[in-house]
């Protein structure tokens, strides 16, 4: 029996080479080698301010990026988080088994709220609702970065208190790992994770950047002292970076590309990596127009959410059941 993976990227931003690199082209390698169940998490999206018209237009951006790396709805379920009620459903129930503690030490909340004055109590409880994420499909491996992994962790305290409360009903996953290149580094500091919540966009490179774009935000992109490109993530962090974007992208090793360049400086490097990048996107993005402009996405979340929701529905049921919940329940 196929093991079961779940992944869920919120529709909030554009999606970044990082997050392409980190998460999406993986999904692509496992689809065959497991159930997999990819969610367009919403609802989670909400728990900050977002504007209805461009929230609803990112989720299709973002289910058409999915098809368009090479997702094949045939084998995975591609779905958006609210078209299965189910996911706000066992939510509720995950924040009655949470601790007001537990949430309190999640180091996302405390990066997202420093400094603000307003904040949603969806921000605070939602560990909680990616819990239940994860949860309702009887998961047995989450690809995650390092920045989830505390998120998992609290997952499987969950999934384990309320089998111990409850009777076994849960599924406690396990973290799938990444192959290299999965941690992808912002072009303005290698010390932070690549990601669109970065005020500069210089910081990063969208999967629709033109090729323009590309270039020029890989050529003001940092580097470190000297001129040699070699791969030394503690002395020479922005040039391993750019390395394992180029590995990744080009399919040569790190030691390939770093013969490659040898005595030749960072402008060629640079620019060769511009390239790459380039080529590597280009026919992704025609995918993506492609599969956009036509409608066909429509159809499949529709047809993920159909899928999504029968899975989701024998979960529901059997937690329900051993919580006491509902009078139709024996």
């Amino acid at each position: 029996m196929q093991p079961v993976v779940f992944s869920g990227i919120q529709p909030s931003g554009q999606i970044t080479l990082g997050n392409y690199l980190g998460a999406l082209k993986q999904f692509v390698s496992v689809q065959g080698d497991a159930t997999g169940y990819y969610c367009v998490v919403d609802m989670h999206a909400i728990t900050v301010a977002q504007e209805p018209k461009q929230l609803r237009e990112r989720i299709f951006d973002l289910a058409s990026l999915y098809l368009a790396v090479g997702l094949d709805p045939n084998q995975s379920t591609l779905f958006v988080q609210s078209d299965v009620k189910e996911h706000a459903e066992l939510g509720w129930i995950m924040q009655c088994v949470a601790y007001m503690g537990e949430l309190s030490r999640m180091t996302q909340f405390k990066e997202k709220t420093e400094g603000k004055d307003g904040v949603s109590a969806g921000l605070f409880t939602y560990p909680a609702l990616m819990a239940a994420d994860i949860l309702l499909y009887q998961t047995n491996l989450v690809p995650v970065g390092d920045d989830q992994r505390q998120h998992l962790e609290l997952t499987r305290d969950l999934a384990l208190r309320f089998n111990t409360r409850f009777g076994e009903t849960f599924t406690v996953p396990e973290v799938l790992l990444m192959k290299e290149g999965a941690r992808i580094m912002s072009l303005d500091d290698p010390m932070k994770k690549m990601s669109k919540s970065n005020p500069n966009p210089a910081s990063r490179i969208e999967m629709l950047d033109t090729p323009d774009e590309i270039r020029k935000k890989i050529s003001r992109a940092v580097t470190d002292s000297g001129r040699e490109v070699r791969y030394d993530p503690e002395q020479k962090a922005a040039v391993a970076n750019l390395l394992v974007i180029y590995s990744a992208v080009s399919g040569q090793t790190i030691e390939e590309v770093i013969k490659q360049y040898e005595g030749r400086g960072y402008g060629d490097f640079k620019k060769g990596l511009a390239e790459a990048v380039v080529s590597h996107l280009e026919p992704i993005q025609q995918r993506f127009h492609e599969i956009r402009s036509s409608g066909h996405v429509i159809d499949v979340l529709h047809d993920g959410a159909t899928r999504a929701r029968e899975a989701a529905q024998k979960t529901i049921d059997k937690v329900k059941r051993n919580v006491g919940l509902g009078a139709n329940r024996a």
